[in-house]
């Protein structure tokens, strides 16, 4: 029911500076920043924290300081520019896949126009498909759809004399991070990843290997994720690399050429006579140098893979209930707005319904009437077809999405589970018409990407529409600044993921032309996606492997324990989940202290809190320091120029191998305690 008594913060009548150039400017710039930020965060470990507050903190700062903007330009550029995040993040969770797909020229359309073009497509799509449903979801059910993170949201911009202290915050993070960064990735004064492992030929615990990139946005994002969820995520690589490794360690321990024989088939190595691959395969010993990357990369990627899948699947199955009773609710609520008469107040004025109709229509012919270049298939008939499936799970599943969201939150929003669910459907009906084989495999990811990135944008689209609806917005207004949001941060992500999956020299004498899905940038979902495909279109996976990975995420949910982010937590490498295990850590610390404290936080005070804006300038900042010397490095003249500045070389001299492994765990450690300190100060009212 709509609540007849809420009044937003800026009334109906009220005329004030909103839809401006600056405004949108501001936020197109923010979309491109943590849109490039989530690509790199997302390629990496398989995750993505939300980027609404943040840009609002910011976006109050700056319009304070600088652009003397109002609260409802300010609630433009966080809504213009939080669709790079959600649309980065559907990107990375599944077009990486076309890279590991059956056929090697399926990886042909991981070009950066292909990128380009679904991402834009899907992120209109999702923007497109909410229009109809703002009014059902945001202002008939606003007391029964909280959207925590709209809410939140909405609270910072009214809050904005508040915004100095928590920008300053957010800005000590990001500064710390990129100092940090500098030291480790340009002058190499801090180690990127140390480890330690036992040896193969030890008898007992051969091979297990304990390693970390100790880097900012690693202890940042596990920061804002939790201790539970860290703990979890760090459990299943302690399966993987403590379990797993050491027990296949023993039983191949004279028997390398087994190894490299899976290597090679998987595609890591060109022969098992060629030196070099994962783990440093020596064909004329026999041995790996590092016996644990090899096996890792040998077999428990694939049975990672097979848990991650069957996680996605198991939180499908969970959410059906959800899905079918949120469909139900949001096309009921539509049916009874649509008695509703038209109103000329400025907070009900959303864009024309036939921007709906004209757009999808539009969306079907471009799908269709692209070159094969760009989207695969066979004629117009059949990309006709992809256009239609897109047009139709995207309209289930963006009001599926949008709904659940208004429940649980953005962040708890089951993207893989609906994308898995595209991708099933879509497969069967390609099984139906009978088009199986390598050939369809591109084509079923399309449209799994696009719904993929349409469902994950509609879920923000949500936020920032009930972010607006609190303080006052102007609905079309908003609806406009998504779509310019959309195209200016899809240009910005294509170039992103194609700079950070150029391979280093080291990778291309190897043989390796992309550096994503290398342990570099493993790309966890991606992998997913090309595995369900390839299983069900191309009968084409190590089932012997996969269906290990896919009991032990069946045993996971039988004790209690989200399969999902245990299953990634066997995938990654446990170099990624141990330095986001630290985060957490340190927020159950601060959260145990809190309570000995008795200091009572409530869920949007800890939004808001020093940590969370700490923890969020140590992403923003890594990441994007990542991003930029990913950059740098592409470019000959600069990476030699770059190198020279190296310190690793003397460093090690004077300190020892382990001496300087430590000297980064030291580092690493200064700023986990810094963090602790700040998320322990108290917040200024």
């Amino acid at each position: 029911m709509s609540d007849q008594s809420f009044k937003p913060f800026v009334s109906p009548e009220t005329k004030m500076a909103e839809f401006t150039l600056k405004s949108i400017l501001t936020g197109a710039a923010f979309g491109i920043i943590f849109g490039a930020s989530t690509v790199y965060l997302a390629l990496k470990a398989g995750l993505t924290v939300s980027a609404s507050i943040p840009i609002a903190v910011l976006a109050i700062t700056l319009g304070r300081k600088f652009l003397k903007t109002t609260i409802l330009e300010n609630n433009i550029i966080q809504t213009t520019g939080s669709a790079g995040e959600s649309i980065a993040a559907g990107v990375v969770f599944t077009l990486p896949g076309f890279l590991f797909l059956s056929e090697a020229g399926s990886a042909s359309f991981f070009n950066y126009f292909t990128i380009l073009t679904l991402a834009i497509i899907g992120g209109m799509l999702g923007t497109m498909m909410m229009i109809p449903l703002r009014r059902s979801l945001i202002v008939q059910e606003h007391k029964t759809l909280p959207y925590p993170e709209g809410t939140a949201c909405a609270s910072v911009l009214k809050a904005g004399e508040k915004g100095g202290d928590f920008a300053r915050t957010a800005f000590l993070g990001l500064g710390v991070a990129f100092g940090y960064a500098l030291l480790q990735k340009i002058f190499h004064v801090i180690v990127e990843a140390p480890s330690f492992m036992t040896k193969q030929t030890q008898k007992f615990f051969p091979s297990a290997k304990v390693s970390g990139e100790i880097t900012p946005e690693y202890l940042g994002v596990g920061y804002i994720i939790g201790p539970k969820i860290a703990g979890v995520l760090v459990a299943g690589g302690v399966l993987s690399w403590f379990v797993f490794t050491p027990l296949l360690a023993s039983l191949l321990n004279d028997n390398g050429i087994i190894i490299a024989a899976q290597l090679a088939k998987l595609g890591y190595l060109k022969d098992v006579t060629i030196a070099g691959g994962p783990g440093g395969w020596d064909p004329a010993t026999g041995q790996f140098a590092d016996w644990s990357t090899a096996i890792y990369r040998a077999y428990i990627r694939q049975i990672g893979a097979g848990a991650v899948a069957a996680g996605g699947f198991i939180t499908l199955i969970k959410t059906i209930p959800t899905i079918i009773s949120s469909f139900k609710g949001s096309i009921g609520s539509l049916k009874q707005s649509e008695g509703v008469v038209a109103t000329t107040a400025r907070t009900e004025q959303d864009l024309s319904i036939k921007v709906v109709g004209m757009g999808s229509l539009i969306l079907i012919a471009i799908i269709a009437l692209m070159p094969n270049t760009l989207i695969p298939g066979a004629n117009v008939g059949s990309k006709l077809m992809l256009g239609l499936l897109v047009i139709i799970f995207g309209a289930f599943f963006v009001t599926v999405s949008s709904r659940i969201v208004g429940l649980i939150g953005s962040s708890n929003n089951p993207i893989s589970g609906m994308t898995i669910a595209t991708l099933m459907g879509t497969c069967l009906i390609f099984i139906a018409v009978k088009w199986t084989g390598h050939f369809y495999e591109p084509m079923a990811l399309v449209v799994g990407g696009m719904i993929c990135i349409a469902a994950a944008n509609a879920g923000a689209t949500s936020q920032d529409l009930k972010t607006g609806y609190i303080v006052g917005a102007t609905p079309k207004y908003q609806q406009l600044s998504l779509f310019i949001g959309a195209i200016v941060s899809s240009i910005a992500i294509g170039a992103t993921i194609k700079v950070l999956d150029q391979p280093t020299a080291e990778m291309a004498v190897q043989g390796i032309q992309h550096a994503i899905g290398t342990d570099k940038y493993p790309a966890p979902q991606g992998t997913l996606m090309a595995t369900l495909i390839k299983g069900i279109l191309s009968f084409n996976l190590d089932w012997q492997f996969v269906l290990v990975g896919v009991f032990i995420a069946i045993v996971m949910e039988l004790c209690g324990i989200k399969a999902l982010s245990f299953a990634i937590g066997i995938y990654l490498p446990l170099s990624t989940t141990f330095p986001i295990f630290i985060g957490g850590a340190v927020r159950g610390l601060v959260e145990w202290r809190h309570k000995q404290k008795n200091v009572v936080v409530s869920a949007e005070e800890e939004d808001l809190g020093k940590g969370n804006l700490f923890a969020t300038g140590l992403v923003a900042g890594g990441a994007l320091a990542g991003v930029l010397v990913a950059i740098l490095s592409s470019m000959e003249s600069v990476s030699t120029t770059i190198g020279h500045w190296n310190a690793e070389h003397r460093l090690a001299e004077q300190l020892g191998g382990e001496g300087y492994k430590w000297l980064g765990v030291g580092f690493f450690a200064l700023m986990a305690i810094l963090l602790y300190r700040v998320a322990m100060q108290p917040n200024k009212s």
